[in-house]
C-alpha cells in the first residue's frame, strides 16, 4: 500500500492546532468575562474593526497597489520597499480603526472605573474581539481549507474539486500539501497565539492613551504595529527564514504577555 500524500498524523495534528487557535479567544473571553467584567459590545467592536480595516480596506489597498497599478507594483517588487509598505499599511489601517473604536468606547464607558469594571476591561474585550477575528479570518479558515485539501488529496479527489484552478496554481497546491508536516502545526499555533497577545497589548496601549487624552498615541500605536509586522513582512519578501520569524514572535509574545500581567498586578495592588 502506497503512502498517502498527506499523512494521517499530519492531518490530525493540523486539526488539533486549528481547534486550539479557534477556541483560544473564545475560552479567554469566557474565563475573563466575570473577573474583568468584560462587555460583549467591546468585543464586537473589535471584531467589526478588524473585519473592516484588515479584510476590506487593507486588502483593497494591497490589491490595487501590488497588482493592479503597474507603477506601484514595479516599485514594490523591491524587497525593502515591500516590507516598508506592508508594515505601515497594516499599521495605519488597523490602528486608525482601533483609535476610532476606542474613542467611541471611551465615551460609552466614561464611568467605567466607578461602576466596578477593571481599568483595562474595555481594552481586553476589544483585543479579544480584534485578535479573535484575526485568528479566525486569517488563521482558522485558511488552515481549515488546507485540511480539506489534504483530505481530498488523499482520496484522489483534489484535481476534480479544483477543476477550475489554473494548472500552475494547482501544481503549487500539490507541492505545498506534499510538504505539510506536524511541525507546521506548531508554527501555526505560535504565530496565531503571538498575534493574539500582540493585539491585546496594542489594545491596552491604545486604550490607555485614549483615556489619557494623548495626542501621540495614534502614531505611537501605528509604529508599534508596524514593528510587530516587520519579521512577517521580511519572511514574505524572502529576507528572513520562517524559523527565525517564529522564534522572534515567540520571544516577543512572551515579553508582551509578561508586561500585560505586570500591568494587571500593579492595577490590582493600586485598587
Amino acid at each position: 500500500m502506497s503512502a498517502l500524500p498527506v499523512s494521517p498524523i499530519t492531518l490530525a495534528v493540523l486539526i488539533a492546532a486549528t481547534l486550539v487557535v479557534a477556541l483560544l479567544p473564545i475560552l479567554l473571553y469566557r474565563r475573563w468575562r466575570v473577573p474583568f467584567a468584560l462587555n460583549r459590545r467591546d468585543a464586537i467592536a473589535g471584531i467589526a474593526v478588524f473585519a473592516l480595516s484588515a479584510m476590506v480596506i487593507e486588502r483593497a489597498l494591497n490589491d490595487y497597489l501590488l497588482r493592479q497599478n503597474p507603477a506601484t507594483s514595479e516599485w514594490l517588487s523591491d524587497p525593502v520597499a515591500f516590507v516598508v509598505f506592508g508594515v505601515f499599511v497594516a499599521g495605519i489601517c488597523e490602528e486608525v480603526g482601533r483609535f476610532i473604536a476606542m474613542r467611541w468606547l471611551a465615551q460609552r464607558h466614561s464611568r467605567e472605573t466607578s461602576n466596578g469594571r477593571a481599568g483595562d476591561a474595555t481594552a481586553l474585550a476589544y483585543g479579544l474581539g480584534h485578535g479573535g477575528a484575526e485568528a479566525w479570518l486569517v488563521g482558522v479558515i485558511v488552515q481549515a481549507q488546507w485540511i480539506v485539501f489534504g483530505v481530498l488529496e488523499n482520496r484522489g479527489q483534489l484535481d476534480s474539486y479544483l477543476a477550475n484552478v489554473p494548472p500552475g496554481a494547482l501544481m503549487r497546491i500539490h507541492l505545498l500539501l506534499a510538504n505539510l508536516s506536524p511541525a507546521m502545526a506548531g508554527v501555526f499555533v505560535v504565530e496565531r497565539v503571538a498575534a493574539l497577545v500582540f493585539q491585546l497589548g496594542l489594545s491596552v496601549l491604545m486604550w490607555r492613551g485614549v483615556r489619557a487624552g494623548s495626542r501621540a498615541i495614534l502614531p505611537v500605536a501605528i509604529a508599534a504595529h508596524a514593528l510587530v509586522d516587520v519579521p512577517a513582512a521580511m519572511s514574505q519578501a524572502g529576507l528572513l527564514s520562517l524559523v527565525t520569524v517564529d522564534a522572534m514572535y515567540a520571544v516577543a509574545g512572551v515579553a508582551v504577555a509578561a508586561v500585560l500581567i505586570g500591568l494587571h498586578r500593579r492595577g490590582v495592588r493600586a485598587a
